[in-house]
């Protein structure tokens, strides 16, 4: 997931818009949005965040809805939505924290400082940053290895990190075996396992 041109991932939102938002239409607003980056979190298949030029406010928080970040040099992560009188309204509050901790992210959301890419590197905000001519070259790179996996498995190990955030580390990892469990159950796991003995490619299906 990229943004067109060299300017930017995502700038963040339109602010003639949010300057007419009332406290109800703000929540819907909020709400919709939060749906629409759940949905990609959620998605069951890694999303790549390719990110160059700016990704501020929703554009930080499409970022870290995605499985995970590589950044090209120029660019510049943020959260200023308090310089605007508001806070993060598509779950920007939530996800940094959840990535940086809670003292780095409370001082990027109380700041509304923007964030170069090799801080963003440093605090774990984004995984790895490349110079911008390689960006997509480096995330195909990534896309392809992950590719080659059991589609089946990718799925459950994303369900598996995803809902064991939100878990003690015993229902986390209660849950890990109940997923280990179904891909015994696939025909993705009795290849993987054949084409190791055999010493070839594996062939997933996805089933």
């Amino acid at each position: 997931l990229t943004g067109a041109g060299d300017k930017a991932f995502v700038a963040g939102a339109d602010i003639n818009e949010l300057a007419t938002q009332t406290p109800v239409a703000g929540k819907e607003f909020a709400l919709a949005g939060q749906a629409v980056f759940d949905s990609i979190e959620r998605l069951g298949k890694p999303v790549i965040a390719a990110v160059h030029g700016y990704a501020l406010g929703g554009g930080c928080e499409l970022a870290m809805a995605c499985t995970f970040r590589i950044a090209s040099e120029n660019a510049v992560l943020g959260q200023p939505e308090v310089k605007l009188g508001i806070i993060p309204g598509y779950g920007g509050s939530q996800r940094l924290p959840r990535l940086v901790g809670k003292g780095r992210a409370l001082q990027i959301l109380l700041t509304g400082d923007m964030v170069p890419a090799a801080e963003a590197l440093r605090i774990g905000l984004v995984n790895q940053v490349v110079p911008q001519a390689e960006l997509m070259s480096t995330v195909e790179s990534i896309a392809r290895k992950i590719m080659a996996n059991a589609p089946v498995a990718l799925r459950l190990c994303i369900e598996a990190v995803n809902r064991g955030m939100e878990m003690t580390t015993d229902e986390g990892q209660f849950l890990e075996a109940s997923l280990f469990g179904l891909c015994c159950a696939t025909d993705d796991m009795k290849e993987g396992t054949r084409s190791f003995l055999e010493k070839r490619p594996p062939d997933f299906k996805g089933r």
